[in-house]
Formats: structure tokens, C-alpha cells, sequence
């Protein structure tokens, strides 16, 4: 029925042009990268990241992982030469990782998107947000001091990555901002972690991938400022956002990938089956006209649970037989 793959498709967008069929976006089966933890664990048994950040999670959580509450590493930001030291890379088997990270992806039709590990969110990690958002005021040198280290051993390991992975999409990821509001401005994003982000794109951008950002919360004013740095997708696009207003303004130079309601009732797990196919198919209708869209909606819920399954089974029938064909059916 469709001519293109599900890479040829979304790099058609990249190119700022309609796509065949609306993408859905495969945040999960696309995604390729090193693995956060070390296989180390704490005391407590908690998985341990490289730089010996402790991190827990839960099954509603689908997966996403946040430090130990109550564990910080870092307390004083101008101590951060004595506690934070990043892996040596010179010595890791890249052609083992790349294998076991792309074993069940089929690479040459679907697009790998690489993932990088941020540096905002990264200090939040280590010190606490309460602390780490002080340490941004108060010592912004220090700040930038430690941002600097951590892009040396990022782009070492983004080298490693577009080396071996055949990367489509190199993520920039960053959770700079709030749902009501951005933690940071602009200018201290602009100042002090901006530069060292785009030093990760211009690597990327220079092996021929293509750049995306991942930003959860009400994160619209940095778009300018990911633009400049060759970003040309957005997930998860949440919906604190003005997603209509960020349409009319960019066009397809920002292709929105994402843009559903999952923190609203929509993705409930007690919400009607009838109310969610309404929902799913007004989202469709909204952000699809004129391209620059990937669609990715998924109810909330323990992925283990039969409820999740059932309605995760609803959305994917709603997308196959209304949205992927979307264009087609509306006449462009």
C-alpha cells in the first residue's frame, strides 16, 4: 500500500516535504545507545550510573528512571573536580555495544535515532534540583567548568556512536523545563548550556545525521535557540504547550513529534474507550494538516497490566486506520 519505508518516510519530513503517510513515531523501538547503568549497584541495590548517580523507578513509570530520593552525590557545585569523574572510552568494544544495542532493530528500514545524556538534567541529577538550580545563580563558572568535562567524555562517546551505530538521528536530551514553566531563562540556557550542546550537533551534523531534541514540559522558548543548533524534531512536544502557535510559526522547520495529552484524562486508564478514540482522532486532525507531525500517543499506565495492553491495542488500530492515511484521505 505505502511505497516508503518508515525511515524513507520520516526523512522525506527532514527535507521539509509531506510524508507519504503520517509517521508514527517509535520512541522505544527506535531509539539505539549505551545503556545509562554500569551493571554496578549501590549498597541498597540500586542501579548506578557512570558517574555514580543512584536511580530507581516504578512500573507506572513505563520504564523512565529518576535519581534515589534523598540521594544526593554532589553537594557543593565548586567540589565537583573531587566527586564527579566520567569513564575512560578508549577501551570499550563499540562493535559489541553497537550489536547489542541494534540486535532487534531492523536498521536498514526503520530510522536509529542516538541518544545523548543532557547536561541540565544531568546536574539536577547530581545535586538535586533545589541545589543544582542554585548552583546555576550562584556559581555559574563552576557550572559551565563541569558542563565542559562532561562534553569532553559525551562527545567522545558520541564519536563511538556515530562510528558504529548507523545513527539517522542524533537526540539532543534536555528536560529544561517545568509543565507551568521553564526552570531556567533563555539567556542562562544560551550561557551555559547551549554551547556545549551544540558542540554534540555540529558532530553530528558533520556525519550527516540529522538533529532532534527531547524536552519534556512547557519548553517553547527555547525553539529558537534549538534551531540555531540544527534541530529539526521535537519530542514529546507536551501539550503546556501552545502546539498550534508553535505550527503556524515554524512550519515544517520543527517537526512535532508527539504533541498528545498524556498527563490529561484522555490517557487515564478509567477513561471510556469511546472518549479516547475521540480524543486520539481530534489530536490527528489538529496537528497533521500541512506536514511537519509524527504521531506518538500512548495511554498511561503499567505496561504490565491488561488494561494498558488493551488500550495501547485501541490507539495503534485508531492510528492505522485513520492516521497513517491521513493525507491521503484529506486530499493532499
Amino acid at each position: 500500500m505505502y511505497k516508503l519505508t518508515p525511515k524513507e518516510n520520516l526523512m522525506r519530513m527532514f527535507d521539509r516535504e509531506l510524508p507519504e503517510y503520517l509517521p508514527r513515531y517509535d520512541f522505544w523501538g527506535w531509539g539505539a545507545g549505551l545503556p545509562m547503568q554500569t551493571g554496578k549497584k549501590s549498597a541498597d541495590g540500586y542501579p548506578v550510573d557512570e558517574f555514580g548517580i543512584e536511580y530507581t523507578t516504578t512500573a507506572e513509570s513505563m520504564g523512565g528512571m529518576m535519581p534515589v530520593p534523598g540521594r544526593v552525590l554532589l553537594e557543593d557545585i565548586t567540589k565537583w573536580r573531587d566527586v564527579i569523574k566520567t569513564p575512560d572510552t578508549s577501551d570499550w568494544d563499540w562493535e559489541k555495544l553497537a550489536k547489542e544495542a541494534l540486535k532487534d532493530k531492523d536498521w536498514e528500514h526503520n530510522p536509529v535515532v542516538l541518544h545523548n545524556s543532557g547536561y541540565f538534567m544531568t546536574l539536577m541529577n547530581m545535586m538535586g534540583v533545589a541545589n543544582g538550580l542554585c548552583a546555576m545563580v550562584e556559581e555559574p563558572e563552576e557550572v559551565y567548568a563541569l558542563f565542559d568535562y562532561l562534553n569532553q567524555y559525551y562527545i567522545e562517546r558520541e564519536k563511538g556512536l556515530l562510528q558504529y551505530f548507523h545513527g539517522d538521528i542524533y537526540e539532543l536530551a534536555d528536560d529544561t523545563a517545568a509543565h507551568a514553566c521553564p526552570f531556567i531563562s533563555t539567556q542562562t540556557y544560551q550561557e551555559l548550556v547551549k554551547p556545549f550542546a551544540k558542540r554534540e550537533a555540529d558532530l553530528a551534523l558533520d556525519a550527516g545525521l540529522k538533529i532532534g531534541m527531547h524536552d519534556c514540559g512547557k519548553a517553547e522558548s527555547f525553539i529558537p535557540d534549538w534551531l540555531d543548533m540544527g534541530v529539526q524534531i521535537w519530542e514529546p512536544a507536551q501539550t503546556c504547550n501552545d502546539l498550534l502557535e508553535v505550527k503556524r510559526t515554524y512550519g515544517r522547520d520543527l517537526i512535532i513529534a508527539g504533541g498528545w495529552d498524556n498527563q490529561g484524562y484522555v490517557s487515564y486508564q478509567d477513561t471510556p474507550d469511546e472518549v479516547l478514540r475521540e480524543a486520539v482522532i481530534r489530536y490527528i486532525d489538529e496537528l497533521a494538516p500541512n506536514g511537519g507531525f509524527c504521531f506518538m500517543c500512548l495511554p498511561m499506565g503499567n505496561p504490565g497490566e491488561e488494561i494498558f495492553e488493551r488500550k495501547s491495542k485501541l490507539v495503534q488500530e485508531i492510528y492505522e486506520e485513520y492516521g497513517k492515511p491521513w493525507y491521503k484521505n484529506h486530499g493532499y
